[in-house]
C-alpha cells in the first residue's frame, strides 16, 4: 500500500457518512486491543475555541516535558494534522501502517454497520498514540460530545469551552440541548472545567456534573484578565484567546496533583502556542497583509468582527467570504459586512457550500454601499485582490485551508486531502 492508496481508502470511507453513536468505535477499538486503556486523556468539547484550547494544553504539557498526543479536526490541508505527537503530524509511512493494520478489522462489521471515516481515524489515533507511549493525549471532540466517536475514553478531566449555536440540525435548536450533547463527555467522578457562561447552558452542565459526582470548575470571564494572563503575551491574536487560555490554565490546575505544572512551565507553554487558521496574520511579498480566520459560525464571526474593531480599528479590509449552507450565514454576513471596504463572495470547496449570490444579498443588506464581487472560486478571488493592502479570508475552516494552499502558507506537500473533511451525519 502506498500513501496515495491509504488516502484513497480514507476517501472511500466517506461513503459510509458520519454516524452519531459509540457502538462502532467501541467495537473497532476492542478489535484493535483497546489502545485507549493505555493512555491518559484530557477530553475537550465546546462550540468555539476547543481547537485553540487543545493547542494551549498541548503546548503547556509539552513544555512540562511530557510526550503529548494531539487529536483535532478538521485538518486544514493535510490529514496528518489531525494526529500529532509533540506537534509533529503523523508521517505518511505511519498512516499507511495504521490503515494496513485496521483494514482487516473492518471485515468484522456486518453490512450497513461499516465504520465511518471519523470512527476509523479515531481508532487510528488511539493506536498511534499508544504505540508511541504518549504520556498524555489532548483529545478534541469532532461534533457534539455525547455520541461523538471520541467519547469512548475516560479522561483525567473533561473540558467544555463554551456553548453557542452551531450544528443545530444535529445537536438541537436550543442552548440547553446543545449543552446536553457537549456535557455528554462528562464521566463519573472525573473533574469538569467549563468557560460556558450562559445561564441555561451552564445549568445543564452543572446538573450533569452533580448527577455523576464530577467536580465542576467554572471559569468566569474575569479570569482572562487575572494573573498570569494580565501580563502573559499570547501569540494567538484575539481577546477571546485569553478566555481559552483561562480555561486551559484552570484545567492544568485541576490536574495539578496528577500532572504538576509550574508557573514557569505554564508561561513557557502558553507563550509558544501555535494554532494556524485562527486570526492568523501573514505578510506576503510586497507587504500585503492577509488575515486567515475560520470564523465558521455566528459565534466565530462575532469574534472576528470584534478582533477587527480592536486590532485594526481604522482598517476597512477586503473581505473574501465563503460559508457553508448549514451555518447561520445571514447572521455571519450581518456581522462581517459592515467591517469591510470591499467584499468578494466565493464558494467553499464543499458540497455544503452556500451560493455566493445568497451571501451577496445578505452582505448587501448589511452594508448597502460596499462594492461586491461574486467569484467562481477562491483562486479567482485571491487573484483579484493581489493589490489590496489588507485582505481577510474567512467564513469556513475549509476555505482557510484552501487559502493556505493557494497562498503557499502551508508546508504540506499534498493538496488532495482537504476533501476528507466532507461529511453528512445520521443518528443511530
Amino acid at each position: 500500500m502506498t500513501y496515495a492508496d491509504a488516502i484513497q481508502f480514507l476517501y472511500d470511507l466517506r461513503w459510509f457518512g458520519a454516524k452519531f453513536g459509540l457502538a462502532n468505535t467501541f467495537k473497532l477499538a476492542a478489535l484493535a486491543g483497546n489502545p485507549q486503556d493505555q493512555l491518559r486523556f484530557i477530553h475537550v468539547a465546546g462550540t468555539n475555541g476547543k481547537g485553540s484550547t487543545c493547542a494551549m494544553l498541548e503546548s503547556v504539557y509539552r513544555a512540562a516535558g511530557l510526550r503529548v498526543g494531539l487529536f483535532t479536526s478538521p485538518h486544514l490541508v493535510a490529514f496528518g494534522e489531525r494526529i500529532q505527537i509533540d506537534r509533529t503530524p503523523i508521517g505518511e509511512g505511519d498512516v499507511v501502517e495504521e490503515i494496513a493494520a485496521l483494514r482487516p478489522l473492518l471485515k468484522g462489521f456486518p453490512e450497513g454497520e461499516h465504520p465511518t471515516f471519523f470512527e476509523v481515524a479515531t481508532v487510528m489515533a488511539l493506536r498511534y498514540f499508544a504505540a508511541r507511549r504518549c504520556d498524555l493525549v489532548v483529545w478534541e471532540t469532532g461534533l457534539g460530545g455525547r455520541l461523538d466517536s471520541t467519547n469512548i475514553v475516560t479522561p483525567l478531566a473533561s473540558v467544555i469551552t463554551n456553548i453557542q449555536y452551531d450544528h443545530q440540525k444535529w445537536l438541537g435548536e436550543t442552548l440547553e440541548s446543545i449543552a446536553a450533547e457537549k456535557a455528554g463527555i462528562i464521566k463519573p467522578g472525573c473533574p469538569v472545567v467549563t468557560g460556558a457562561n450562559t445561564p441555561e447552558a451552564l445549568a445543564v452542565i452543572a446538573a450533569k456534573a452533580r448527577a455523576l459526582g464530577s467536580p465542576l470548575t467554572l471559569v468566569q470571564p474575569t479570569a482572562a484578565r487575572l494573573p498570569p494572563l494580565d501580563t502573559l503575551p499570547l501569540p494567538l491574536l484575539g481577546r477571546h484567546q485569553r478566555m481559552n487560555a483561562a480555561v486551559a490554565i484552570a484545567a492544568t490546575r485541576v490536574l495539578a496533583a496528577q500532572i504538576p505544572v509550574t508557573e514557569a512551565v505554564l508561561h513557557a507553554g502558553l507563550s509558544r502556542v501555535h494554532w494556524p487558521g485562527r486570526l492568523q496574520l501573514i505578510t506576503r511579498r510586497g507587504g500585503q497583509q492577509v488575515l486567515l480566520d475560520g470564523a465558521h459560525n455566528a459565534g466565530g464571526a462575532e469574534i472576528l468582527a470584534s478582533a477587527l474593531a480592536e486590532f485594526f480599528p481604522s482598517a476597512r479590509p477586503t473581505l473574501v467570504l465563503g460559508i457553508l449552507e448549514d451555518k447561520d450565514w445571514e447572521a455571519m454576513c450581518r456581522m462581517l459586512a459592515p467591517r469591510a471596504g470591499r467584499i468578494l463572495l466565493v464558494p467553499v470547496h464543499s458540497e455544503r457550500t452556500a451560493a455566493p449570490r445568497e451571501l451577496a444579498a445578505a452582505c448587501r443588506a448589511a452594508n448597502p454601499t460596499v462594492p461586491l464581487l461574486e467569484c467562481a472560486a477562491l483562486g479567482a478571488a485571491l487573484e483579484a485582490v493581489q493589490q489590496d493592502p489588507f485582505v481577510v479570508v474567512a467564513g469556513s475552516l475549509y476555505l482557510v485551508g484552501e487559502a493556505m494552499e493557494l497562498l503557499q502558507v502551508s508546508a504540506a506537500k499534498t493538496g488532495g486531502e482537504r476533501g476528507l473533511n466532507e461529511w453528512s451525519a445520521s443518528r443511530p
